[in-house]
């Protein structure tokens, strides 16, 4: 892997590409404050602007909470490194799910994989995600399920994850975790929390006893009102960021 461009510098700044950088960085930051962090494990990622079918991911051995906009890498579907960013190496299970989504879908313009206690819990469990909560129902009409295979360092398991994911928005990667695909880092990131608030809650649902389910009609209701679920991002995503200024800033350096 061979660093072959400069990080764009401060007259530079201004471009889709920086844009899209300072939103990841922020995406990143507020995975590490609602603690659904592993370390310098997991991954997210967004598309370059361009027809060059780059996209950035965390360099390999940053925590979540110290990435900024800089720090990120470049890497084309090969999994080259085009611009090395802070430590110049990504996680090579990551470069297999992420490439795969982002070559398989062209509408993903981020995708974003966490590791987090609650979604794994759910992912493993043999019904997967219930329709317990309003947030739940939300999500799906969205959610698709990969089984698991091992440590993703196979890439032939690109073409079965990109077919288990189809058209959806959210996935439950069985025994492993959870994986969001929108348009763009904002849309992304909105679908990662409804997913993840859906998983918090059944694990604590399920920990109390018996579970109530809903009405057929009810679940069937709330699935056409949640294909507007991506716009939810216009409202949220400033907000996050707001959050984010005032708890863990200069991401966006």
């Amino acid at each position: 892997m061979t660093k072959t461009e400069a990080i764009p510098d401060a007259d530079n700044r201004q471009t889709g590409e920086w844009q899209v950088r300072t939103e990841l960085a922020a995406a990143y930051r507020l995975v590490a404050l609602f603690g659904w962090d592993d370390l310098v494990f997991t991954h997210l990622s967004a598309r370059v602007p361009g027809p060059e079918h780059h996209f950035l991911i965390n360099p390999y051995g940053l925590l979540f909470h110290e990435i900024t906009a800089s720090s990120l890498v470049k890497v084309d579907r090969d999994g080259q490194v085009v611009q090395a960013g802070g430590l110049g190496r990504v996680n090579p299970a990551g470069f297999t799910i992420h490439s795969a989504v982002h070559m398989g879908r062209e509408d993903a313009g981020a995708v974003m994989h966490l590791h987090a206690a609650d979604g794994v819990a759910v992912s493993a469990h043999r019904d997967g995600l219930l329709p317990l909560s309003q947030t739940a129902m939300l999500c799906l009409d969205h959610l698709s399920y990969h089984d698991y295979e091992g440590v993703a360092l196979n890439l032939d398991e690109r073409e079965r994850l990109i077919r288990d994911l189809g058209d959806k928005s959210m996935m439950l990667l069985r025994n492993h975790g959870v994986l969001t695909a929108g348009k763009d880092v904002p849309e992304t990131f909105t679908y990662l929390y409804f997913l993840m608030k859906a998983c918090e809650i059944q694990v604590k649902a399920q920990s109390c006893g018996p579970t109530h389910l809903p009405s057929e009609q009810a679940i069937r209701t709330t699935a056409e009102q949640s294909q507007q679920l991506g716009m939810a991002a216009k409202l949220t995503w400033p907000a996050l960021l707001r959050l984010l200024d005032s708890k863990n800033p200069g991401y966006s350096v």
